[in-house]
């Protein structure tokens, strides 16, 4: 897939949404393109997350407690809280076509931010936005 679509599509990662197009290149670098057959389950409910995928292309279902809650397409993404930490998987996910994904790993993340600290001050007030927009929600409820 072309580099520019690539990043393209991780500009639209809510955690990523602050970075410019340099950093998203590190980002698009540090990750894998991977096809996947139809039937594939790419991650599984209560397993520990350790990875983030992007769909580039194909269709996958989300899976909660067995039942079906989600379809994604290309551009969206599922897992990017994984990233931050090895929480138990909320959901499983399976292609339902053939799939090509953008799958970037704790590890190769974690080296990113190493590298480029000041992601990780980027990504702390993308996180802070979300709490805050998380306790709004739980306050009108």
């Amino acid at each position: 897939m072309a580099r520019d679509t690539k990043l393209e599509q991780l500009s639209q990662v809510r955690l990523f949404s602050a970075f410019n197009k340099k950093e998203l290149g590190l980002i698009a670098r540090a990750s894998d393109e991977v096809s996947v057959p139809a039937g594939k389950e790419l991650v599984k409910q209560g397993s520990p997350g350790h990875e983030f995928f992007l769909i580039l292309d194909g269709e996958c279902s989300v899976r909660r407690d067995g039942r079906h809650v989600a379809t994604l397409k290309d551009g969206d993404y599922f897992g990017e809280l994984a990233l931050l930490d090895r929480a138990p998987r909320n959901a499983t996910v399976v292609a339902e076509t053939p799939a090509t994904l953008l799958v970037l790993g704790q590890r190769e993340f974690g080296a990113v931010l190493d590298d480029v600290p000041v992601l990780a001050h980027k990504m702390l007030t993308i996180m802070a936005g979300r709490v805050r927009d998380a306790d709004a929600r739980a306050a009108t409820h």
